[in-house]
């Protein structure tokens, strides 16, 4: 559990203090650009714990789990509002395993479509090279 302290401008998180980090820390340690970041604030994905007096966006540690998460389902082809709801549902703590594994059990469909659409592509082409006869036509000059 955290909580800010005004008067140090710091997070106090059970017994010991973190500071809030500004987006380029951020970006840095989770290997994002702040553009991304950025992007992710804009779009409601993560959430500044505040901003400081410049107006920069300052992050909490809690940060660094929601962008793993991002990056999973992004992985996926999760759409971005989908990403959205499944982090609202955690931020809540209201349980939605039911509807997160439905949506990876279709994406686990999805994929496994494309994997037989790949093999039945792969087949084709190596049917057409075993059959491939040659035209008969002139052959390039050595240059």
């Amino acid at each position: 559990m955290s909580r800010y302290d005004a008067a140090s401008r710091r997070w106090r998180v059970k017994w010991w203090w973190l500071p809030p980090l500004k987006i380029g820390e951020v970006a840095q340690r989770s290997g994002l650009t702040v553009k991304t970041i950025r992007f992710y604030c804009d779009e409601g994905l993560i959430h500044p714990i505040s901003r400081s007096e410049g107006g920069y966006r300052l992050f909490g540690d809690a940060v660094f789990a929601e962008l793993a998460l991002i990056r999973t389902l992004k992985a996926m082809e999760i759409p971005l509002q989908d990403v959205t709801r499944i982090l609202e549902s955690r931020r809540s703590g209201i349980c939605t395993c039911e509807s997160l594994k439905a949506t990876i059990r279709s994406k686990a469909g999805e994929i496994e479509q494309k994997i037989d659409a790949l093999r039945n592509l792969h087949q084709e082409l190596n049917g057409l090279l075993s059959s491939w006869e040659n035209c008969g036509g002139r052959k390039p000059s050595a240059a």
